[in-house]
């Protein structure tokens, strides 16, 4: 369970805060970190938000205030030293930072981890965690339901709706409960429009995506007993050629996991020094612990890795033979 009042308290009291998310931010990443400021700016605190990846474009509307700053070294190391809290939000491990890892580990100010990810490192003072969440949005609603720190209004709900309706796939994934509808129906009420949520994270994308997912679904391929593993590749040249981002391939391992008989899912893309792996299951299949076995990490059916100084081609069919045997002890 989450100390929320304990959480309050540390808001209330100090005066400065860092907020940063993972690499490549989604949706719940962003939406919390603006619904987190948001409450921040109503105590009257200094806040900063800082993260290693620029603001996807179809998520840029959630920042109505510009407040979120790529990280820059030269510019933003001192903060590190300066602000009272250090805010890590949706992510349970620090190299998810990446560039900015030496300085959250090394400061000396309090450090928060807000998250709802399995398995959690231990690099913060304080975890506010629960796998239970359906998004790490969720617990930001919960903080201010039951503590009172601030009222709900649009600043907050907009983002916060924004967050849950992406982790829950569009209220469809496994975690979607009674209460999680009943949230959203109190978070429309404060003048959140869902059509306008979700047309601006998925309907407004930039040509480049499009024609990424065009070579995403054209390379796929099935694999082992049954063709029960749906697999997709993308190479730099693929990204090169499009002129599309890393950030568009949000979503896309999805299609994976849509083909008739396909229980795990996986999407390759090649990294300028290695190769990352999104990886999606159906059923009891833990593709967390699959991901781990690959220094990843993330939920039952949703996980991913960074896998650096291997190249894709040698490691894929490892990969691929692992998840296999998933399958395989998923009917036993």
């Amino acid at each position: 369970m989450i100390d929320f009042n304990l959480l309050k308290e540390i808001l209330t009291k100090n005066n400065s805060f860092l907020i940063t998310t993972h690499v490549n931010p989604d949706a719940d990443a962003i939406g919390s970190e603006i619904a987190l400021y948001f409450i921040l700016k109503k105590l009257g605190k200094e806040i900063y938000i800082i993260n290693h990846s620029v603001t996807p474009y179809n998520l840029e509307f959630l920042d109505e205030d510009k407040q979120i700053q790529k990280f820059d070294a030269a510019r933003h190391t001192k903060l590190f030293k300066h602000v009272d809290v250090l805010f890590a939000v949706d992510f349970n491990r620090s190299d998810r930072t990446v560039s900015m890892q030496k300085y959250f580990n090394e400061s000396d100010r309090i450090k928060i981890c807000i998250d709802h990810h399995q398995e959690p490192e231990d690099f913060v003072t304080y975890k506010f965690v629960d796998q239970e969440y359906s998004a790490t949005g969720q617990i930001i609603f919960d903080l201010i339901k039951k503590t009172n720190i601030v009222p709900l209004d649009r600043q907050t709900a907009y983002p916060i709706y924004a967050a849950i309706m992406t982790d829950t796939g569009s209220f469809r994934f496994e975690r979607t409960t009674p209460e999680i509808h009943q949230i959203a129906g109190e978070l429309i009420q404060h003048d959140v429009k869902p059509n306008e949520v979700y047309d601006k994270i998925y309907d407004q994308s930039k040509f480049s995506k499009i024609k990424l997912m065009g070579r995403a679904l054209n390379s796929m391929q099935l694999y082992g007993e049954g063709n029960q593993i749906g697999f997709m590749k993308l190479s730099r040249e693929d990204f090169t050629s499009t002129n599309a981002f890393e950030s568009d391939t949000d979503s896309f391992v999805n299609y994976s996991l849509s083909v008739e008989g396909v229980k795990i899912g996986l999407l390759f893309i090649e990294l300028k020094e290695g190769f990352k792996v999104s990886f999606r299951s159906k059923g009891n299949i833990a593709v967390n612990k699959l991901a781990a076995e690959f220094g990843g990490g993330g939920h039952i059916n949703a996980a991913g890795a960074r896998i650096l100084n291997y190249k894709l081609n040698d490691m894929l069919p490892k990969i691929l033979s692992r998840a296999e045997k998933y399958i395989e002890n998923s009917k036993e």
